[in-house]
Parts: structure tokens; sequence; C-alpha cells
């Protein structure tokens, strides 16, 4: 059987630029508009009991190519669990990852992923809990919600937002954590929490990036991290309806 690769998915980000047997070249994909790229999330098929060795050939020009020695990548069998692979290595700017997929189907990325249809079970599990309540803050550039929780009943104002970087996907998983604590009803100190402060929680400040498969910017190059001076309409709608907010 041929070993095929895509990421034609939501997070998806890969490129096939040269096979030879068992060993393939691949190249992470730039930011639509921009030069930034890290993330990498991807599916392998048909290359189950077989040792292959993928290699992805423009790490050495990433955002942060110091995060490369000693980094292991991530692999799935089910999308759920996700586990190191050990003998990942990178030497001259290429990352080497060499492992025997024990299925046929697995998904390797760059981080274990937290994909937007992850991200509406969050939102649609909290919203439906009691005491709290959704709200729409506007839309991105290509039309996707950006989701705001808010609980709690108290006179300090607290905003937690996650994901300007839609490639720290780890942002979102402490999100889902820090929600599940707050909004706890047995938790002596999330009741504390409630009773002290209102919570306006953004789990995810990047949807259109977090799609798209980006490392650091939304759907037309832009790094909402340095949005805050001055966002706008037309370049960071995400920053500009949360800052508003």
């Amino acid at each position: 059987m041929s070993i095929t690769i895509s990421s034609a998915f939501d997070a998806g980000n890969i490129r096939v630029v040269g096979s030879q047997g068992d060993t393939i070249d691949l190249e992470i994909v730039k930011d639509h508009m921009s030069d930034f790229h890290q993330w990498f999330h991807f599916r392998l098929a048909g290359a189950g009991g077989r040792e292959v060795t993928l290699r992805i050939t423009n790490c050495g020009s990433s955002a942060y190519p110091d995060g490369w020695p000693d980094y292991k990548a991530c692999v799935s069998l089910d999308r759920e669990d996700w586990t190191r692979i050990q003998t990942t290595g990178y030497a001259d700017g290429v990352l080497t990852i060499r492992f025997v997929p024990e299925t046929d189907l697995v998904w390797v990325a760059y981080f274990a992923p937290y994909s937007m249809e992850r991200h509406h079970d969050l939102v649609s599990t909290v919203a439906a809990l009691p005491g709290v309540e959704y709200k729409s803050l506007g839309k991105s550039l290509d039309g996707q919600d950006i989701d705001c929780l808010e609980l709690g009943e108290g006179e300090l104002t607290v905003w937690l937002y996650a994901r300007q970087h839609p490639g720290e996907t780890m942002a979102e998983w402490w999100m889902e954590g820090a929600l599940e604590k707050l909004t706890d009803p047995d938790d002596p100190v999330a009741r504390v929490l409630r009773s002290t402060c209102t919570f306006h929680v953004v789990p995810n400040m990047n949807p259109d990036g977090s799609r798209r498969g980006h490392l650091r910017t939304n759907a037309v190059g832009v790094n909402l991290n340095r949005e805050w001076h001055a966002p706008s309409a037309e370049k960071s709608p995400e920053v500009l309806c949360v800052r508003n907010a």
C-alpha cells in the first residue's frame, strides 16, 4: 500500500515536496500573507507496521528555530490521545521524525491540536451550565464568532482570553480546564471566585488562524498580539471586538 499524507482538514498544515520509498520530505506551509510558520498537523495513511522517515525540511527558517532541539513530535491513533515520538531529531534546519505507525492511519502534529470542532463542543457545553451566559462579541474575517462565556456575580471584573496565536493550542486546553474548574458547583475555591469576580472568558481569540492551520496570525497574516494599541475592523476585528467589550 502506498503512503499518503494529507492536511486538508481543520487545523491541518503540511506540504509534500518529495518522497523516496518510506522517506518523505515535507514543508510547513506559511501562514497566509505572512512568513510565520512552525505549526504542522497532518494525517499519515498506509504505513502501518513500516518504519517511515518524515523530514520537515524548512524548520530552520521557522518562527522559533530554537524550539526544535530536543523537541518531540506528537502522534495519535484516534485524535483524542496524543503521545510523543521519541525518535524525533533536529539537525541543519531539518526536523526528522522516524517511527513505525501502529496502524495504517495516524495523525502527527506539532502539539496536541485543539480543533474548532472541539472548541464548539466546549462552548456549547459550558454555555448550557447554570449561571453561565454566552455572548458573541463579533465576527472574525472568515465570519466565525468570537465566543465569550460569562459567569460570576462579583465586583471584580476578570477577562481571560487565549490563543491569539493559534498554534499555541495548549492555551485552549488550559481554558477547558479553567472553565471546568470555575463552573464546578461543589468546588469551594470556584465558589469564592464566582462570588468575588465576574469572569469574561474568550477561549479562542483567533478562530480563523486555528482553522487554517496557522502558527501566529489571523486570516490576513496579522499577529493579533501586536494589535491592541490600534485594532481595526479590516485587519484585526478579533482584537477590536474584545477590546471594545
